[in-house]
Order: structure tokens, then sequence, then C-alpha cells
């Protein structure tokens, strides 16, 4: 395999890093050129993707990561998880769908989706720093907007909010009603 030394270098890297890692910065922190880099990142892809690894890399958050392997993690997560990714109610999760799906969305835009209080929900996503103030919506009384932060992306491994599963047609027109 050519770029051996190279490959070994960025899986360091990426090993040491707690936090997903860009390209550009893997560049820099291995001073090896980004066409380099992308070729030890395709190396590494594909000797990770073998049967016998127990981890993959995977793009989150724009950067970078090795991660345990989906089915693998489910049965290691309650041990090995942090407290921030214990599970999540399933209001909670209601909530942080109607977020996620609407974003940028107001308390009260989030209640007429939800018929109840959203107000216990929001608290606890925001400690979990799932969700954020992203500004204020200009209509009277000026309310907060929230949406997802990159922990949130980081939860579900998302690289964008784009990888979202698609809504059907019945669930988006639900989402739609409360605007």
């Amino acid at each position: 395999m050519e770029l051996e030394k190279e490959t070994a270098l960025i899986e360091t890297i990426l090993f040491l890093e707690s936090e997903p890692v860009s390209e550009r910065s893997l560049a820099n922190i291995s001073q090896l050129s980004s066409e380099v880099v992308k070729k030890c990142i395709d190396a590494l892809k594909e000797r990770l993707s073998e049967k016998s690894s127990g981890i993959e890399l995977q793009m989150i958050t724009g950067g970078w990561s090795l991660v345990p392997k989906k089915e693998l993690w489910q049965a290691l997560r309650e041990r090995y998880g942090s407290k921030s990714e214990g599970k999540l109610s399933r209001s909670a999760m209601e909530t942080l769908s109607i977020i996620a799906y609407s974003q940028p969305i107001t308390r009260g835009e989030i209640e007429a989706i939800r018929g109840v209080s959203a107000d216990n929900m929001i608290r606890l996503l925001s400690e979990r720093n799932l969700i954020k103030e992203v500004g204020k919506k200009d209509v009277p009384g000026k309310p907060v907007l929230f949406g997802t932060t990159k922990e949130f992306l980081k939860f579900f491994r998302l690289n964008s909010i784009a990888e979202l599963p698609k809504l059907d047609e019945d669930e988006a027109e639900r989402f739609e009603l409360a605007r």
C-alpha cells in the first residue's frame, strides 16, 4: 500500500483528537499536502470498512472522526457513552425533532405542533447542548428562535442537518400547519 506511514499518521491524529477534524486541519497538523491527506482518508476508510475493524471513519459536522461501528456501539453505549448521550424521553425526542425539522422555530410554534407546554423540554435540550437560541423572530414580542447545535449533529452522527431522514407528506403538513 502506498502512503502507509502517512495514512498511519492521519489515523493517529484522528485517534488523539476528541473532536472531528477537517481535512485542512489534518494537513496542517500532519504537515502533509491536502492531496496526500485525501488519499490517506480514502485508504483509511477502505481499511476500516473491513468486517474485522470495530471502528469506522465518519464525516461529522464537517470533520473526520474515528467512531465505533453502529452495530457495535449499540451494545457498548451504556458503558462507554458520555452522560450527554443518555437516552432522551419520548417528549424530548418529539420536541427535538420539531426543532430540527422546523428550525428556526419559536417556543409558541413548538407548543402549537405538540399541543402541550414545551418549557421543560426546551430547558432539558438546552442543558444537553442539543439546541440553542439562534435569534429573535421579527414579530411583536420578539420571541426567541431555537435551532439545533453541533452537539445535535454529533449525537445523531450527522454531517449536516440535510442528512435528516425526509418526512412523509402527512408529517411535513403537520409541521407546516402550526407555523
